[in-house]
């Protein structure tokens, strides 16, 4: 008997192509999305490593906030980026807190024309629109855009097959975007995405993504399921939210330091700034780090992290084997003064303790294209 799917579960506008293609299909963040196809996660995940794969990540949000320098004065207000100075079609990797740096969610915000645009997670996008309509007190046009689909194309041949397709996305540099035609229409594209590969995502029209969409695979792109992208990111060290980052954690605990604008470290001015900048100061009870295991288990989500004496020190928040790596890896939580590169530890699977220890991120080196970022 076939899986029944809650009617919340919302289809997207590849749904039919994912079902042509052999897709097995999970309920995500309220819609029904591919996990994998025909062929497999690790078959997906190496030929998006060594060739270019089409993620389909239609359910995330897409905001569109208008407005001009008062905006950036406003949005400055509630992420911790130097906005002022950021180029226009430049992106960034942000975070929503609250007051106590707790994470609402993770995102990339891009300067645009006329204002911002915002992709928010599937599972935040409605919670995330109410959050910072209300910090704005209303006072800019925000539109939550359902009339456009979201797809990516990732790998080492992502920027030639594309360019075969739509003129232009090569001159791109990582980290930002521009507007292109395809068909009639004019579509926003950006050089970025989840997986730790060269790559670019593209927001389109919900009527032309599918024609897009053939168009790749035709060239030799495959479609690849949320199985793959997880593995993928995971190999790259990036946080998933909901696991390895949420409301019970700040960036300055799950090393995301980098992503706050130095200049806004020495100002403030944001929300969440002075838990972030005691935590800089002071230190924090517990890091997320890299943990590689020595055997080969498979240390899942919620799996208990011990020290040499017996005592709980943490939590791994995920975990997978990685195809490219032929290794087991791991990202999780531990008491601060067991963070160090090369430190020891236990983990404990299915009743057994196995030993493990804390590495460098990423697991998989990025190939990212250099420019501004």
């Amino acid at each position: 008997m076939g899986k029944i799917f809650n009617m919340e579960n919302i289809k997207t506008k590849l749904y039919n192509l994912h079902q042509k293609h052999g897709a097995k299909f999970v309920p995500f963040a309220g819609y029904q999305m591919p996990i994998q196809y025909s062929e497999g996660i690790i078959v997906e995940h190496k030929y998006t490593r060594s060739n270019a794969g089409l993620f389909d990540v239609s359910h995330m949000g897409q905001l569109f906030i208008k407005g001009d320098n008062e905006l950036t004065n406003d949005l400055e207000k509630i992420f911790p980026l130097d906005l002022k100075n950021i180029s226009l079609n430049q992106s960034k990797y942000s975070f929503l807190m609250n007051e106590e740096a707790y994470i609402h969610d993770d995102l990339i915000i891009t300067k645009v024309k006329d204002g911002y645009n915002i992709i928010l997670n599937a599972a935040c996008k409605t919670q995330d629109y109410k959050i910072i309509k209300q910090l704005l007190n209303d006072k800019y046009e925000m539109i939550l855009n359902s009339d456009l689909s979201l797809i990516a194309i990732q790998g080492p041949k992502a920027v030639n097959i594309l360019e075969e397709i739509i003129k232009g996305p090569e001159k791109l540099n990582f980290m930002n975007g521009d507007w292109f035609k395809y068909l009639d229409e004019k579509i926003y594209i950006t050089r970025s995405g989840y997986t730790g590969e060269d790559g670019f995502e593209i927001s389109i029209n919900n009527d032309n993504v599918e024609e897009l969409a053939e168009n790749l695979i035709l060239k030799g792109v495959k479609l690849i399921g949320l199985g793959a992208r997880d593995t993928l990111r995971l190999e790259a060290g990036l946080c998933l939210y909901g696991h390895d980052i949420d409301l019970e954690t700040t960036p300055i605990e799950a090393n995301l330091k980098w992503a706050i604008s130095k200049k806004r470290l020495e100002n403030g001015g944001f929300i969440g700034f002075d838990k972030i900048d005691s935590q800089i100061k002071s230190g924090t009870k517990r890091l997320r780090v890299g943990i590689a295991p020595e055997d080969r288990i498979i240390a899942r989500e919620k799996t208990k992290i011990y020290n040499n004496d017996n005592e709980i020190i943490g939590e791994i928040t995920s975990g997978t084997f990685g195809p490219s790596i032929q290794k087991p890896i791991t990202l999780g939580y531990v008491q601060s003064k067991y963070s160090a590169l090369d430190t020891k530890v236990l983990l404990e699977v299915r009743g057994k303790k196995y030993p493990a220890k804390v590495c460098k991120l990423p697991f998989y080196k990025k190939s990212y294209v250099k420019g501004a970022n």
